[in-house]
C-alpha cells in the first residue's frame, strides 16, 4: 500500500520518527496496528509480532462490532413484515364476523395492512442483507490488507542490515 511503502522508505533511512509521525496522522486500523510495532522496533522480533497481532485483533473486533445487527435486521424484518400479514388475515376475519357478510370494504382494510407490512418487512429486510453482505466484503478487505502489511512490515524488520 502507499502508507506501507512511505513506512518502509521511513524505516530504511532510518527515520523512525518521521514514520511514526506519519502513522500517528494516519487514523486507519493498520496505522495502530504497525504504531504498536514501530514502538517495538530493538525487541525480539516475536515480540513485536504479537504486539501487531494482539491490536490487529482489536482493531478486527471494532471493525465487525456492530455488522451482526444488520444480519439481525435482515432476518427479523421479514418476520416482522409477516406478523403484520397475520394481523392483516386476523382483521378480515374480524370484521366479516362482525358484519356477517363478506364484502369488499370489509374485507380491503386487512388486506391493505397485510401487503403494507409484508412489502415494508421485505423491502427492510432486503436492504439490510445486501448492506450486511457489503459491509462483510469490506471488513474483509480491510482485514486482508491489515495481515498483508503486517507480513510487510515484520519482513522489512528482519531485512539483512536492519
Amino acid at each position: 500500500s502507499n502508507l506501507m511503502g512511505q513506512i518502509r522508505s521511513y524505516i530504511q533511512s532510518g527515520n523512525l520518527d518521521g514514520a511514526m509521525s506519519l502513522l500517528r496522522n494516519n487514523n486507519s486500523p493498520l496505522s495502530r496496528m504497525l504504531q504498536k510495532g514501530l514502538k517495538r522496533i530493538g525487541r525480539p522480533i516475536k515480540e513485536i509480532e504479537g504486539a501487531i497481532e494482539n491490536v490487529g485483533k482489536l482493531e478486527v473486533a471494532k471493525l465487525e462490532k456492530n455488522i451482526s445487527i444488520l444480519g439481525i435486521v435482515a432476518g427479523i424484518a421479514p418476520m416482522l413484515g409477516f406478523v403484520g400479514t397475520i394481523v392483516g388475515v386476523i382483521t378480515i376475519f374480524h370484521q366479516v364476523s362482525i358484519k356477517g357478510a363478506i364484502e369488499i370494504g370489509t374485507i380491503s382494510g386487512g388486506l391493505y395492512t397485510k401487503m403494507i407490512t409484508s412489502a415494508t418487512g421485505l423491502i427492510i429486510g432486503i436492504i439490510a442483507y445486501v448492506l450486511y453482505h457489503i459491509l462483510n466484503i469490506m471488513v474483509e478487505k480491510i482485514i486482508l490488507k491489515m495481515e498483508t502489511d503486517a507480513i510487510d512490515f515484520i519482513d522489512l524488520l528482519e531485512e539483512p542490515g536492519k
